[in-house]
């Protein structure tokens, strides 16, 4: 029984696998968007949103634990400069991992892509009825307040070209009544 073992072994040694998340994860950081197989991406996420977090921190601390994960400065430099303050509102979740529908030509496996959620991504799951709340897109007002203000009936109201080709035809009407 697997009681409580966690991580998928992917058919390698300790440090291959540590190696593998670790190249995944510094293409992810370098690109924003990884394909890879879906196993590869549901583990190199774990790492991917760990390391995100270190980022928000942005402390020396955290810092020193990223680089020593993944011994790469330049992606250290992009991950606390660019991608951990872009995520300071949300509290997890900066990943996600989208499956193909076509699997691999060689081998068959299923292939996804891993990439970084952006700001305005609605959530991919639906929330149950009691945890969901409405959704709100910048630039439009919340559902909240659309649904509180009462319906208000609709008056058309001509457009004022057509007033004054009508006023005009009434004033040429009566100059022609009286000129009679």
């Amino acid at each position: 029984m697997r009681h409580n073992v966690d991580g998928r072994k992917l058919g390698r040694t300790a440090a291959h696998r540590r190696a593998l998340y670790r190249s995944l994860v510094i293409s992810l950081i370098q690109h924003e968007r990884i394909k890879t197989t879906t196993p590869k991406a549901k583990e190199a996420r774990r790492l991917a949103e760990r390391l995100i977090t270190f980022a928000k921190r942005g402390d020396l601390s955290a810092r020193r634990h990223a680089a020593r994960i993944l011994n790469d400065k330049a992606a250290v430099k992009k991950l606390f400069d660019e991608i951990g303050p872009r995520y300071t509102e949300r509290a997890g979740g900066y990943t996600r991992v989208v499956k193909f529908g076509k699997p691999r030509r060689g081998d068959n496996a299923e292939m996804a892509l891993l990439e970084f959620v952006r700001d305005g991504d609605r959530p991919d799951r639906k929330r149950s009825a009691r945890k969901a709340q409405p959704y709100e897109v910048p630039g439009r007002p919340a559902a909240a307040a659309v649904e509180e203000t009462p319906a208000e009936p609709v008056v058309e109201e001509v457009p004022a070209e057509e007033t004054t080709t009508e006023a005009a035809s009434e004033e040429s009407s009566e100059e022609e009544t009286k000129k009679d």
